[in-house]
């Protein structure tokens, strides 16, 4: 049988030590699902504009959705919250072990709410859909590895850079190897001095017959094989193969040393692979000095290429020490690289080179205990850096999000994307550079436009349903209507396709109310200079043809120059009676450019 019905939400305040369970309105889970949808409505609602996302008033959310637990792959959880790195709405995902056991844990509730701040650093148990608050002031200073080793039972926990508000610090769980990564709600966690959330539980029992069609497509599927081969490790060969791999601080677009910390070198370390019949295909895990260690595609890009770091045991070394601190990987790489950049260019008096793992090693320790000024202040991000030092054109940021290590100026795709995610700098929501470095010369901009808007719609509803993004893909032509109608919930795929438009947008209101406008969706001048080395050598974007996507992507959206959704948007969308009388609405779109 697939998991009970989920129609509650724990509610836990940290402040008054108070816990309670409440229903969830029966209209809020028809419009938005659950997870990602379901986050954002509860976030839009509790927050008051300008709230500090450090504050006790910040809202943090463990979100669960109706697949939970039923699909094929790894079971998943949403943290929703305001981030603070950005300031604007964030989502984050994590799976394994824990995520299972929320599953089970939370019952008949499909999430938890937490605000305020303890005195003290606390824990919480959640158990037969009931929460408690416990002391973890022995907990506090642990890493990541420590905590889970001390609970006998899964943990999502903070490392010293959330104890420390590393406004990209992450939450870990299962030993470090799973981390709900982007956007600091590590450090969200470490300001309500919450150090560890304890789910004991068991996944419920999945629809067999359907979850083995699904596993089985999945297998067949281009991505499935992808992943059984390589994890998402073969991305950095994918990536330097076609010239967008952003290597030395952004600087090249090619690695000569991609051989040694790709696929191929994790193939010849000593690894272990767990596998059993049900499973998503992927798993790697390298013995390091400080545990096991999971390679993975944004380790080799951000802390090897991303640092010229050729040599494979360093990189996995590297990637431990992030997970067991607690420090998001490209974030922390991407505060590496502009550091090694910023002593070349004697912005700063600091003896920093590419290609040496100790050095960086170092400075990662630095930055997640704040334990110097620098530190401190790379602690707040490339862009706070940046504004205290200098060298704000040395590693590109949007929204003050680093941007992840594919380059756009190979696949200019990928620009619109990361200007127009929703939480910051950021490849997941739409990931036009798979296919686009293919076929630049068949695609129009228009077309790109809607294909990017497309992608942001079906993954706004696919986590809200909480999948694992690879099976997620082999779901993309229904949007799990079967799935969920076999747990109850019947949807067409059109509603589905209106879920998707209706969650990007209440997220785009929740970000416009914070102050967000067309300026903050503008890519980094250093993408207008030329690359150089690989097959992206000597391109660059065209300010100009952005400009004219993104006024095309607005139009597309139904926005209006500026970037604000429509009262005529609202109404289709069926907003109106969402929309808050301090979040700025349009009258007009902007007109396309094309019709084409």
């Amino acid at each position: 049988m697939p998991r009970r019905t989920s129609d509650k939400l724990l509610r836990v305040d940290l402040t008054a030590e108070c816990i309670k369970s409440e229903a969830v309105p029966k209209k809020w889970l028809r419009r938005y699902v659950g997870g990602k949808g379901l986050g954002a409505r509860y976030l839009y609602e509790e927050l008051s504009p300008s709230a500090d996302p450090l504050g006790s008033e910040n809202a943090l959310l463990f979100m669960l959705g109706p697949l939970s637990g039923v699909l094929p792959g790894e079971p998943r959880y949403a943290v929703i919250t305001k981030s603070p790195l950005t300031g604007a709405f964030l989502d984050s995902y994590s799976g394994g072990e824990f995520a299972a056991s929320l599953a089970g844990a939370l019952g008949e509730h499909i999430g938890m709410l937490v605000t305020g701040r303890a005195d003290t650093p606390v824990r919480i148990k959640i158990e037969d859909g009931t929460a408690t608050i416990a002391p973890a002031s022995d907990l506090w200073g642990a890493d990541t590895v420590e905590v889970c080793a001390s609970v006998d039972a899964p943990v999502a926990c903070i490392g010293p850079a959330g104890e420390h508000r590393v406004k990209y610090a992450t939450i870990a769980s299962d030993a470090g190897e799973h981390h709900a990564g982007r956007g600091g709600a590590g450090a969200v966690m470490g300001a309500k001095r919450l150090k560890a959330i304890v789910a004991r539980g068991n996944c419920p029992d999945a629809l067999s017959l359907l979850r083995r069609k699904y596993a089985d497509e999945f297998r067949d599927a281009n991505v499935g094989q992808w992943q059984a081969a390589s994890g998402t490790l073969e991305s950095v060969d994918f990536a330097n193969e076609v010239g967008v791999l952003s290597t030395r601080g952004w600087q090249e677009g090619r690695f000569e040393g991609t051989d040694d910390i790709g696929i191929e070198a994790a193939k010849a370390a000593a690894y272990e692979r767990e596998r059993d019949d049900d499973a998503v295909p992927g798993g790697f895990r390298v013995e390091t000095d400080e545990g096991k260690h999971v390679p993975r595609g944004a380790n080799a890009m951000s802390l090897g290429a991303g640092l010229g770091i050729d040599e494979f045991d360093s990189v996995a070394v590297l990637g431990e020490t992030c997970n067991r601190l607690g420090v998001d990987v490209i974030s922390g790489g991407s505060a590496v690289a502009w550091a090694i950049r910023a002593s070349q260019e004697d912005i700063i008096e600091r003896d920093l080179r590419f290609g040496d793992p100790g050095g960086a090693r170092a400075l990662i320790k630095e930055i997640a205990r704040r334990e110097t000024p620098f530190g401190d202040a790379l602690a707040d991000g490339v862009r706070v850096a940046a504004s205290s030092f200098g060298g704000d054109d040395l590693v590109p940021t949007v929204k003050a999000m680093e941007v992840p290590p594919y380059d756009p100026r190979g696949a200019k795709g990928m620009a619109l994307a990361y200007a127009t995610s929703d939480r910051g700098g950021c490849h997941r929501r739409a990931r036009p550079v798979e296919t686009e470095v293919f076929r630049e010369e068949e695609l129009s901009d228009v077309d790109r436009v809607r294909r990017i808007i497309a992608e942001q719609n079906a993954r706004s509803i696919l986590w809200s349903l909480i999948i694992d993004d690879f099976v997620g893909e082999v779901l993309w032509s229904d949007l799990g209507a079967e799935w969920l109608s076999a747990v109850g919930h019947d949807y067409t795929v059109s509603e589905l396709w209106t879920v998707g438009k209706r969650i990007w947008t209440l997220i785009r209101l929740f970000n416009v109310r914070e102050g967000f406008s067309r300026s903050d969706d503008a890519i980094p001048t250093m993408f207008t200079e030329p690359l150089s080395k690989g097959p992206s050598d000597g391109k660059a974007l065209n300010s100009g043809e952005f400009e004219a996507m993104l006024e095309q992507y607005y139009a597309e959206r139904g926005w209006s120059e500026k970037g604000r959704p429509t009262w005529a948007l609202l109404e289709r969308l069926d907003l109106v009676d969402t929309v808050d009388g301090e979040t700025p609405i349009a009258l007009h779109p902007v007109r396309p450019l094309n019709d084409s």
